[in-house]
């Protein structure tokens, strides 16, 4: 473990690589808007894997109205009666969006499957229905990009002491997240079989190691850069009009109006 702490990738280096990173992602964005190219990026792995963080990045100089997070919450009773695959279904990209999953339809294959929210038998079921989903997507023309976050046992439950201790990151520790470190093999092996079943030629699985977050980050949008044909589009010619003269108006006087204090004027 010292080891992967003392290869951690310096800070500078970091930053400088990831604004050029994001700097294509805009790019790809604008691509995928002008194409009208559907994207789906899966992004799974164990409970403090790094996966959030990645998202973060990955979204954070996009257009919301272009693409956008879907992390969905637990299912209601009327979506428990669904085909499985039904929920997920309704967050799909149309032409011109890209849609990043925290979390996915693999719930079921992870945590359902480990901590009993499912059967048996809707498991089975699952791993042999989902790469026939898969294939049903990508037939449509659907590019899907799936990540598999790989994180050791000894850093996950580092980054689980630090958010019980950090008010700020606090929320992000559940108590099943907590459950999971007493059942680490199981989520390994629960892993490993849907890998078995689910890592197709159509749909790959790519795994990043995520002990170092910042490593983990630019290798996974490296990867997905180097996976897209994007190309570059011009943006439209926009030009700064000048502001027209003044016709009269006068604002209304300031005690009319009721301001927020001014709570910086006190630091």
């Amino acid at each position: 473990m010292a080891d992967k702490k003392a290869a951690r990738l310096p800070r500078k280096t970091y930053e400088k690589e990831l604004l050029r990173q994001q700097t294509e992602l805009v790019k790809l964005q604008e691509w995928a808007r002008a194409s009208g190219t559907r994207l789906v990026v899966v992004f799974e792995g164990r409970d403090a894997a790094g996966k959030g963080g990645t998202i973060k990045r990955v979204a954070e100089h996009l257009n919301p109205r272009v693409a956008r997070i879907a992390a969905l919450p637990k299912p209601t009773e009327r979506e428990r009666s669904q085909w499985y695959f039904q929920r997920y279904v309704e967050h799909l990209p149309a032409a011109g969006e890209i849609v990043l999953f925290d979390r996915s339809w693999y719930n079921r294959a992870g945590v359902e499957h480990v901590m009993g929210f499912c059967t048996k038998e809707e498991h089975q079921l699952f791993l042999r229905q989902c790469p026939i989903f898969e294939r049903m997507l990508v037939e449509a023309g659907v590019l899907l990009r799936k990540y598999w976050f790989s994180v050791s046992d000894t850093e996950q439950q580092e980054r689980f002491r630090r958010r019980l201790e950090d008010p700020l990151r606090r929320w992000k520790l559940s108590p099943m997240d907590l459950e999971s470190i007493t059942h680490w093999e199981a989520y390994s092996r629960a892993k490993d079989e849907m890998l078995v079943h689910t890592d197709i030629s159509e749909a790959p699985w790519y795994v990043v190691e995520s002990d170092d977050k910042r490593r983990a980050r630019l290798n996974m949008i490296a990867h997905l850069l180097s996976s897209v044909p994007y190309r570059e589009v011009p943006p439209p010619v926009l030009e700064l009009p000048e502001r027209p003269p003044s016709t009269g108006y006068q604002r209304p006087p300031r005690d009319l109006q009721t301001y927020v204090p001014d709570h910086a004027a006190s630091l």
